[in-house]
């Protein structure tokens, strides 16, 4: 039973969008942290447009293989987040393409996002716990009498 709740869509879905928040907060300080390093390329995280294409069924057509050991075109399997290195060119000379303002708002960005997903996941458990608890209650006055 408690496999059933936790595989729900809605559970899923929240937590891999907590845990894309959480790769993408270590990314971002990490770009953040090699602000000033020469030659340092900053790196995204990909979730969001894999996630959506996922729950509107266009996950793309995949290649055949004919060996295990072939790589898929697929970018990411099952939505899962990636890591995305920008190799764009700097405008800096140190070839540094790091720009702190964009990095301190993705970051002050993702901080909102994660928390309004903790805050979903918080009010879907606490909706099971009352559901719990009132079937519990149901289920003990019928015994009582």
């Amino acid at each position: 039973m408690l496999k059933a709740i936790l595989s729900n869509p809605q559970f899923s879905v929240l937590e891999q969008g907590i845990n894309a928040a959480s790769l993408r907060h270590k990314v971002v300080s990490n770009n953040i942290a090699n602000v000033n390093t020469p030659g340092f390329k900053k790196s995204e995280v990909i979730f969001e447009n894999l996630l959506q294409d996922e729950l509107n069924g266009r996950r793309g057509l995949a290649l055949a293989k004919t060996n295990g050991s072939h790589l898929s075109n697929r970018v990411s399997e099952s939505g899962a987040p990636f890591i995305n290195t920008i190799n764009s060119t700097s405008f800096r000379t140190d070839g540094n393409n790091v720009d702190i303002d964009i990095e301190m708002a993705n970051l002050a960005k993702n901080n909102i996002y994660y928390n309004a997903l903790v805050t979903q996941l918080s009010k879907h458990l606490a909706g099971l716990k009352s559901a719990i608890n009132e079937g519990r209650r149901s289920y003990g006055d019928v015994w009582c009498h």
